[in-house]
């Protein structure tokens, strides 16, 4: 039987993704990373909590329980290397210690060198959630207005740049004025910032980087994005169909259309990214 490690972060997708490799035949071995994944009992044949910041944990977990393929999932916040809480072991400072910079990519990308160094192939994310890619189109049954669509088309231009720059994957817009950029803090703080600075009425656009890596920092939206909307009475959500997923997408779209809120799934092509 073919092994998954599935290295989890916090939130609901390493569980969806064990489900589904479960269902496939994999036998799931899933490395919760302390302090931040959320409890995984019951949901994968083997699980094993090991601290976030120790590398050479992380490896040596996934290598004795004989696994050959993994796949990162759930939210990992970088604001911990900031807070001084964590001390990772010496293969984490040895890695740290060799980055050209601390962006997003640059570290994720180096942490999937490393695993994959030792004979652990990192796969895509999408191939086990091809199910919860964003459609195209609208979701919900509140259509945007005219200066909604403007500031989609708006806000898909400037995320993608921030994303080109690896600065984020979120912004907030209204009348084509933007109110905040993810960095951080991440999507949820960031939707929460720029709806208190817009008022009613923001939007909010999520898209892939255009250099962006399948496995792993692949853009997701759930119920806790939506209901950080909610909480600043913002009235779009706006993400790139295809190139990010929707976890609970019935729950998500119930409790839209509760609020009034619309979700549309966008295709980007390149007049969103030209000047």
């Amino acid at each position: 039987m073919k092994r998954l490690g599935i290295i989890s972060g916090k939130g609901e997708l390493p569980r969806l993704l064990a489900g589904e490799a479960r269902r496939r035949g994999y036998h799931v071995v899933m490395i919760a990373l302390d302090p931040i994944a959320d409890p995984m009992d019951g949901c994968a044949d083997e699980v094993k909590r090991v601290n976030v910041a120790k590398l050479g944990e992380i490896i040596a977990a996934l290598k004795s329980s004989g696994v050959q393929e993994a796949v990162m999932a759930g939210k990992v916040s970088k604001s911990l290397i900031y807070e001084g809480k964590l001390i990772p072991d010496m293969r984490a400072v040895k890695l740290l210690f060799t980055l050209k910079d601390r962006k997003d990519d640059t570290i994720l990308q180096a942490i999937t060198d490393e695993i994959e160094s030792e004979g652990i192939r990192v796969m895509r994310t999408t191939e086990f959630a091809a199910d919860m890619l964003m459609p195209a189109g609208l979701l919900t049954r509140r259509r945007l207005t005219p200066d909604e669509e403007k500031d989609v088309s708006f806000g898909l231009r400037i995320a993608k740049e921030i994303g080109r720059v690896d600065i984020g994957q979120t912004v907030v817009v209204k009348g084509r004025a933007v109110m905040a950029v993810e960095a951080i803090e991440g999507t949820d703080e960031a939707i929460r910032r720029g709806g208190r600075l817009a008022g009613a009425g923001a939007v909010v656009v999520k898209v892939s980087k255009p250099q962006q890596d399948m496995r792993y920092d692949v853009p997701v939206v759930g119920l806790d994005t939506l209901r950080a909307l909610v909480e600043v009475k913002a009235s779009v959500l706006a993400v790139e169909a295809g190139k990010a997923l929707i976890l609970q997408r019935r729950d998500v779209v119930s409790e839209a259309d509760e609020a009034g809120v619309s979700i549309i799934g966008v295709e980007v092509d390149r007049t969103h990214v030209r000047d």
